[in-house]
């Protein structure tokens, strides 16, 4: 089977506009975890996270002579990645599945993208 990564992007401005509670918040992350329990039933679940926000993000570019360490993130962006699931599916039809129910859980966009195939040794 292969692997896929579902990333959650939201757009930074309207993450900050933001005002809902942790209640009204709460019937996403329930709505995830139901998400969540599926995915490890069906033997799809490798692995799943959320991130912390963008502001929380340092880069590292070791590319020159020196490392250089800066805070924020690489790309200057209005969207950012929120958090993923790593699937695995038997092709990108089940994965696209998958990516629907996630969208739908999370309230969010979802991108699907297919990990390499690693080439035998």
């Amino acid at each position: 089977m292969a692997q896929y990564m579902l990333s959650v992007h939201g757009n930074v401005d309207e993450i900050a506009a933001d005002t809902r509670t942790m209640e009204e918040l709460q019937p996403v992350f329930e709505a995830v975890e139901r998400f969540n329990s599926r995915l490890r039933e069906e033997g799809a679940w490798v692995f799943a996270g959320g991130l912390q926000e963008i502001t929380t993000a340092t880069t590292v570019d070791n590319t020159g002579d020196a490392p250089i360490v800066t805070d924020g993130p690489f790309a200057e962006s209005k969207e950012h990645l929120g958090g993923f699931w790593v699937i695995e599916a038997a092709d990108l039809d089940v994965a696209l599945q998958w990516a629907k129910e996630g969208s739908q859980a999370c309230q969010g966009k979802v991108e699907v993208r297919p990990f390499q195939v690693e080439p035998d040794a």
